[in-house]
């Protein structure tokens, strides 16, 4: 079976190098183009164009799908199912209508739940403690087709966006091999997806990791660990913004944003509404990531004072 795999993230390029390795016939693969990053913004190939490179598989980086921009290339190419992990762009009818087996995607989450951009993260900042990976046919609608397989994977209390993402990667390879294997043998059960339980799992942004200090301690501990590695929860000391990288919940009480431990030793130890976290890392604005006991330990951060 040809396959035209569409992704850009290391998530997915994980899956690509998985189905090169079982010996699939990848015509092609389709990512994002290259971006600046760091703060040098050099510009950087994205991880599956790396991995075309490494493998000599075929790479496009079209800068859009729209108006048919990329129908010569699937005619050239002529796959019979387009595979799409994390590719960053919403497909056109044109697209979903081309494969002679569709166009199957690897979604990182427990289908209708949370429908989305950030899948991952969003299960996190909501305090499940169950997520997964969902093997679905793609339509015109936001991860609304239907379901090939799922296949489950626990949210552990420190689990963050970062090594969710790695605990999903051998999950949703599998998951994704065993359902091109159904395919290629015509033993696919489609399964329609219940509407009324959907979610949705908004594309996170710079603002989305902002601290609300009146939450309980579950829900900031929450943020923190689903904004990372980005966009970071932050918050405010003296009115210069600082990220929290890392951080555990303490049943220590005060006020909503109060300091309530500031010191080398035990670190920085802020009030919830309902309990505490202490701060394990954390990187102003312009300076380096540090745990926070480091910090502290050249920095003054005033017990009592509020953050926020």
């Amino acid at each position: 079976m040809k396959i035209l795999f569409m992704g850009t993230p290391e998530f997915a390029k994980v899956h690509l190098k998985a189905l090169f390795d079982a010996g699939q016939k990848i015509v092609g693969a389709v990512c994002q183009s290259d971006k600046p990053t760091g703060r040098k913004k050099e510009l950087t190939a994205p991880p599956v164009k790396i991995c075309c490179t490494d493998n000599n598989i075929p790479i496009y980086q079209p800068d859009t799908l729209k108006n048919n921009a990329i129908e010569p290339l699937l005619k050239e190419l002529d796959p019979e199912l387009i595979v799409v992990v994390a590719y960053g762009k919403i497909l056109p009818e044109y697209v979903l209508n081309y494969p002679k087996y569709g166009c199957i995607n690897v979604h990182g989450s427990l289908l209708p739940k949370y429908r989305g951009a950030a899948p991952v993260q969003r299960a996190i900042i909501e305090g499940e403690k169950v997520t997964g990976v969902t093997i679905m046919y793609m339509d015109k609608g936001i991860d609304t087709g239907d379901i090939i397989l799922k296949s489950e994977c626990e949210i552990a209390e420190d689990d963050d966006g970062e090594t969710l993402f790695k605990k999903l990667e051998p999950v949703g390879v599998e998951a994704m091999i065993q359902a091109i294997k159904l395919i290629e043998q015509g033993k696919v059960s489609r399964i329609k997806q219940n509407d009324e339980e959907s979610t949705y799992a908004a594309m996170l942004d710079s603002t989305t990791g902002e601290i609300d200090w009146n939450n309980d301690n579950n829900a900031v501990h929450n943020l923190v660990r689903g904004t990372y590695p980005w966009p970071c929860a932050f918050s405010f000391y003296n009115g210069q913004k600082f990220k929290i990288l890392k951080a555990v919940k303490s049943d220590k009480c005060g006020k909503p944003g109060e300091i309530i431990v500031s010191d080398c030793k035990e670190g920085l130890i802020v009030a919830c509404r309902t309990g505490a976290v202490k701060v394990l890392n954390l990187q102003f604005e312009g300076g380096k990531k540090m745990p926070a006991c480091d910090y502290i330990r050249g920095h003054e951060m005033k017990v009592k004072a509020i953050l926020g």
